[in-house]
């Protein structure tokens, strides 16, 4: 055991030590706590917020849309081959999950007296539910084939309050185009997803609705979808898909690739400003945990004066008097971190199991506070805070060069 590390356990245990400064020096403890428990608070939620708002719009537009290079930001959309020569390849690629075929139509839904503006997205065999499953409110989704045309509809729960209608309810679809075509449905379900911009008008229906309301035969859809397995790798994943597609097709000829990013720039740009709030929260975490080590290691030197006396009278420098302190200040960091992570591991679990803290999911597009704890975040956390405050006490500790033997032996 180093002679620094000895002395500084003995004068932690030691019962004077105890009964004088502790209050203090609690203080000083519980403000890394309080800091610690904040920055793991913020960090959860502010990652958890992103990560459900992006799975929403993702699970709504995927990750990755192929689509005719005459398409435009209208729901009118030229088509493209669904057997492309290249789907095999993407499906190959270890970032991708899932690759889907989809269709596009806009219309209105009538009912009585009710009109509802919709976007008909026309899904097929390959369709991935597992997200809409997720949402689902009511009822169940389409199931779709080859063989037979569907003629159920899955629409949102605020759609279907608007229109006055349940599962099981028959809808009619207008479209407008030259001549004008309607299509009756009977809806299957009902999800929410909290998401105004998407639950005020995308309807699920048979991809062969669309295609026949377009003139289109078998082969052609409004374009592919690519579902990564991670979204943060959206950029790496983008120029390895590209790479792909090209060898087969001239991207800028025929296709073009869209990722989330482009097509909802708006609502990532948005959750982009979240970071710079949680780097001021964490900034001034770690500035007030800082600070309070500072006084506390302060409120420790002036306590040990004598100590200090005795041992630079024994021959001991300043810089192993000054290592003692530190490593001293050190202890009390780690356990003020501890009980902050402690505190603020087991907030953020209960909030992830009961929820009990609630948002206006019109505002917000959930409806509680979402939580994602990551191993790597809380690693960073606590070294990134004891690294910090341990170098913010190293200036504070010169004082003990200023401490002469004489007198504080004179005076302990």
């Amino acid at each position: 055991m180093r002679f620094e590390f000895f002395i500084a356990s003995r004068i932690t245990r030691g019962r004077k030590h105890r009964s004088r400064a502790r209050s203090l020096v609690s203080i000083s403890i519980f403000g890394i706590s309080l800091s610690l428990c904040v920055m793991i608070i913020s960090v959860a939620v502010v990652t958890g917020f992103k990560k459900e708002i992006t799975q929403k719009v993702t699970g709504f537009a995927s990750d990755i849309q192929l689509v005719n290079l005459d398409s435009n930001r209208s729901f009118e959309t030229a088509p493209v081959e669904r057997d492309q020569t290249f789907v095999p390849a993407l499906k190959s690629l270890p970032g991708v999950r899932h690759v889907q075929a989809f269709g596009i139509k806009a219309g209105f839904i009538r009912t009585g007296e009710q009109m509802q503006g919709v976007v008909l997205k026309g899904i097929g065999p390959d369709f991935d539910g597992t997200f809409f499953q997720n949402i689902l409110k009511e009822g169940s989704l389409l199931e779709v084939n080859d063989s037979v045309t569907s003629n159920s509809i899955v629409i949102s729960v605020k759609m279907a309050n608007l229109l006055n209608v349940k599962t099981g309810d028959a809808v009619t679809l207008f479209f407008i185009q030259a001549p004008p075509r309607m299509r009756r449905f009977v809806v299957s379900g009902l999800y929410e997803s909290g998401m105004g911009d998407f639950d005020n008008m995308i309807a699920l229906a048979d991809i062969k609705h669309i295609q026949r309301l377009n003139g289109w035969d078998a082969g052609q859809v409004s374009g592919l979808e690519i579902f990564l397995k991670d979204y943060r790798n959206l950029e790496e994943e983008s120029s390895k898909i590209f790479d792909v597609v090209s060898t087969e097709v001239p991207l800028g000829g025929l296709l073009k690739m869209v990722t989330i990013r482009d097509r909802y720039y708006y609502i990532f740009d948005w959750l982009g400003l979240l970071d710079m709030n949680v780097i001021i929260i964490l900034t001034l975490m770690v500035l007030v945990a800082g600070f309070n080590m500072i006084s506390g290691l302060l409120i420790l030197i002036l306590e040990r004066t004598g100590m200090i006396g005795v041992l630079k009278s024994l021959g001991a420098p300043d810089r192993m008097i000054r290592r003692i302190f530190i490593t001293q200040a050190g202890m009390m960091t780690l356990k003020g971190l501890f009980w902050g992570n402690l505190t603020g591991i087991g907030l953020c679990l209960l909030q992830k199991q009961f929820s009990f803290i609630p948002l206006d999911q019109a505002s917000y597009f959930i409806s509680s506070v979402p939580i994602n704890l990551s191993l790597w975040h809380l690693v960073i956390i606590n070294a990134g805070t004891m690294a910090c405050v341990l170098l913010m006490l190293v200036l504070p500790s010169a004082v003990i060069a200023r401490i002469r033997p004489e007198k504080s032996l004179k005076f302990s």
